[in-house]
């Protein structure tokens, strides 16, 4: 997976390290499937020990946000967890069913990570989208598996090849 930050037009670095803290915003992970989204998201999660959920927009809707909603406030107030929502297929949400997310997201309730295989400048919310860093995925090519092999193992780089070019 190749990842580009995107915000507007123009390409971002990384905070420097004294700046990143267990602070989070929200993210726009978009990218073919099978490049990672969904893996990054929960590595992320893990990583600063938020609690996961994950909805797909395909089979949710605003009562389920308000479900995960309740759930975010009340770890909040009682074990001060962060909640970090996964919306995978983001751009299968509606407009009202983005603007249901928008508050809880502007006060901290959630952390969202929409994760989208479309282009979400055209398919979420600007609103949303300016509230979240987006991430552009891409699969990987053979010369970049190569290449991790072979930092990672230089018998597995050995055994595994790149197909030949035609």
């Amino acid at each position: 997976m190749s990842i580009s930050a995107r915000s507007g037009s123009s390409v971002r670095a990384a905070p420097a390290p004294r700046d990143r803290g267990d602070r989070l915003s929200s993210l726009i992970l978009w990218g073919p499937p099978g490049t990672g989204k969904t893996s990054l998201a929960s590595v992320i999660a893990r990583g600063t020990k938020s609690h996961f959920e994950t909805i797909n927009a395909v089979m949710a809707g605003v009562a389920d946000i308000r479900k995960v909603v309740a759930g975010a406030q009340r770890r909040r107030q009682v074990a001060n967890q962060r909640t970090i929502l996964l919306v995978d297929e983001i751009h299968r949400f509606n407009r009202s069913q983005q603007d249901a997310l928008l508050p809880h997201v502007e006060d901290g309730t959630i952390v969202l990570i929409g994760a989208t295989t479309e282009n979400p400048f055209f398919d979420v919310n600007t609103t949303l989208l300016s509230r979240s860093r987006v991430f552009q995925f891409r699969p990987l090519e053979d010369a970049d598996v190569a290449r991790i092999l072979r930092m990672r193992s230089p018998i597995a780089s050995a055994a595994w090849a790149p197909p030949a070019p035609r």
